[in-house]
């Protein structure tokens, strides 16, 4: 890759971000399809936020993504935030548009595409979902299952309070009633788990080894499809999933899809998703 005056800047603003794999699979995405533009991790404490944003206009940059903490918080510094992005109340993508700028989120739009373009495939009308997790990756996956038409969500969060505000959300701002609210540690009463057809892990759990299995066997074994968004390593709940034949995916997948339509909104170009994943599973 060469860097010159014309190269175009993208960053990942965050704090860390030293861990990120985004850069890994963007510069590939950038040099497989010969586009000039460079994509740099910028660890920005939260109190600089405001500032950083400023600096996207200031030096041109084609537009950012956000990781922790700034997902909320950037809001308020944005000329325009996207209709999903503004109902979920989160950003994790900035596109420049002439010193305009415009928030999108595209972690829920990346979870579906990665479930509907997989090998597998999976028909989400009609459809009930476990999902453990109630932070911002499960607020907008959510209202991506929402809009993929599913019937019915449980939710259980060691938090309860956390799932509840999730629970009022989806009736607010999505019309959609059909939501309960299991407190954790009866996540694995059996009779939450007849209809369950795809199991969502979109907590922490799992990204260390030792940490504790959410579901038991026996619970998981009637779902058709687990996702766990941990991308860090192969998880507990994942090598289960495989054990029982149970189509699965984890979270680099969710990781490279998100990106894929970051990537999308600022180049105008079509990802080249096969290229993004090499990239990535060569360097974990």
């Amino acid at each position: 890759m060469e860097i010159t005056g014309k190269t175009k800047v993208i960053g990942l603003f965050g704090y860390p971000v030293k861990h990120s794999l985004s850069p890994l699979f963007q510069n590939a995405a950038f040099q497989f399809l010969g586009l000039d533009y460079v994509y740099i991790p910028m660890e920005v404490s939260p109190e600089n936020i405001g500032k950083a944003v400023d600096g996207i206009r200031a030096l041109n940059f084609v537009g950012v993504n956000l990781t922790i903490p700034h997902k909320k918080t950037v809001l308020k510094y944005l000329d325009e935030i996207d209709e999903e992005a503004e109902v979920l109340g989160v950003v994790n993508t900035i596109v420049n548009k002439k010193g305009k700028l415009k928030g999108y989120t595209t972690d829920g739009c990346g979870f579906v595409r990665s479930i509907k373009e997989s090998e597998i495939g999976f028909d989400f009308a009609g459809k009930t979902v476990f999902l453990f997790g109630a932070g911002g990756s499960a607020w907008a996956i959510t209202g991506a299952l929402i809009r993929e038409k599913i019937s019915k969500i449980y939710i259980s969060n060691r938090t309860e309070k956390n799932a509840v505000l999730l629970k009022k959300h989806l009736s607010e701002k999505f019309g959609f009633k059909n939501v309960v609210v299991i407190p954790f540690e009866n996540r694995n009463d059996e009779r939450y788990w007849k209809d369950v057809h795809l199991v969502v892990n979109a907590t922490s759990v799992g990204m260390k080894k030792g940490d504790p299995l959410l579901i038991s066997e026996k619970n998981l074994t009637g779902s058709k499809f687990v996702y766990d968004i941990v991308y860090n390593r192969k998880t507990e709940l994942v090598i289960l999933a495989q054990k029982n034949g149970i189509p699965c995916l984890g979270g680099l997948s969710m990781l490279v899809y998100q990106g894929a339509v970051s990537f999308e909104l600022w180049t105008g170009k079509k990802a080249p998703i096969e290229i993004m994943k090499k990239s990535v599973l060569l360097t974990t």
